[in-house]
């Protein structure tokens, strides 16, 4: 008998590579959160919480032993011995699955084989990995979920690893000479996302190697444009340099410029950055960043006086988080103490912009909330 579970994508039960039928989004939702913390005990109200989305009826415990059971007899019915797969533990549930019986878990696993693989310089077998981990997808993460919280934090996370995965399979290709067949992904790439300078890097590089130094040098000016236009700042250190390898016509090294960027890069769910201004609900940073300001067009957006029209920038780049002051007339506060240059964030700093004051938190490295 074969389990397999599946959230990279439709959340679906399969046995034997037959689909179970699982009727219901709390049913499911229930599933998806076991198979996210396979392995660990994940207590009745957290899941409760979760499957309500924060708002579970006063006796959400009691009803959630009714779709615990109802997993418990679709798991029985398809042939699996659900006392050992979905055990109580303490005061709550443990999904007590390997890594190979679910989509997410080989997805990881054959990811770090890939970054294994690039750290040792092994291209060929690094873009068969990534290969391999990317068709563990089938769509969107726990599609039809992402309405309830935990879920929506979860596919935004895998979203990001994803990407990363797709970007490291590229770098790897590009690596073994296979510019020429990638050039229309990157340019399909780049295009939904305007302002990732790595994937810039790589459509850049790309086109130079194919022999196509315009357009690597056209490319070189729409990113600096888009990040202008979008995000107000400058391209980073290594796409200045890459900008100059091609208009010096330099040779460009093999080896991809960043080898296990996958795991470096990643904006782990674990790790998921918030910005709570007042007493308001936190509000996830994305790999974006977030501009702050007085202009409606801000992510956050300050109705204060002493808050310039530009005023502030959250930066989420791969070796942390960090905040820029845009040139504000009143500046930029941490701590107390005001801003220079872009200047790293940690869990817990206080940020004053105008009279308004902005906690970053980072919950998940104390008691995780969001997400449950």
């Amino acid at each position: 008998m074969t389990l397999d579970l599946r959230v990279l994508g439709p959340v679906r039960l399969l046995v034997d590579g037959r689909a179970i039928v699982l009727r219901g989004a709390k049913l499911r939702a229930l599933l998806a959160m076991l198979v996210i913390n396979r392995r660990k005990a994940v207590a009745k109200t957290t899941l409760a919480k979760g499957i309500w989305d924060e708002g579970p009826p006063s006796r959400s415990v009691e009803g959630l032993y009714a779709y615990v059971s109802n997993l418990r007899t679709i798991l029985r019915g398809a042939g699996v011995d659900d006392r050992t797969v979905l055990r109580t533990v303490g005061d709550g549930y443990l999904l007590d699955i390997s890594e190979d019986q679910c989509d997410v878990g080989r997805f990881e696993r054959a990811r770090n084989q890939g970054t294994l693989a690039l750290s040792t310089g092994d291209l060929e077998a690094a873009a068969q990995c990534f290969a391999r981990a990317l068709s563990e997808w089938s769509g969107e993460a726990v599609a039809g979920l992402r309405v309830l919280r935990f879920a929506d934090n979860f596919a935004t996370d895998m979203d990001e690893r994803r990407l990363n995965a797709m970007a490291d399979r590229l770098d790897a290709d590009i690596g073994c000479g296979r510019e020429g067949a990638i050039l229309g992904e990157l340019v399909a790439l780049t295009a939904e996302h305007t302002v990732n300078e790595r994937l810039w890097r790589l459509l850049i590089t790309a086109l130079y190697r194919s022999g196509r130094q315009a357009d690597a040098l056209a490319a070189c000016l729409r990113i600096r444009r888009n990040l202008a236009d979008q995000q107000g700042i400058d391209p980073d250190p290594k796409t200045v340099a890459l900008e100059e390898a091609v208009r010096s016509q330099q040779t460009l090294p093999t080896l991809p410029s960043s080898p296990g960027a996958t795991t470096r890069d990643l904006p782990d769910l674990r790790r998921q950055a918030w910005l709570r201004v007042g007493d308001d609900e936190p509000i996830a940073v994305p790999a974006a960043g977030l501009r702050i300001g007085r202009d409606p067009d801000n992510d956050i957006v300050l109705d204060d006086s002493w808050v310039s029209r530009k005023h502030a920038r959250i930066l989420a780049r791969p070796d942390g988080m960090f905040i820029r002051d845009r040139d504000s007339a009143n500046g930029v506060y941490l701590n107390g103490s005001p801003i220079g240059a872009d200047t790293a964030l940690s869990d817990g700093d206080v940020i004053r912009i105008g009279s308004t004051m902005i906690q970053y938190e980072m919950p998940d490295r104390r008691t995780p909330k969001p997400p449950e």
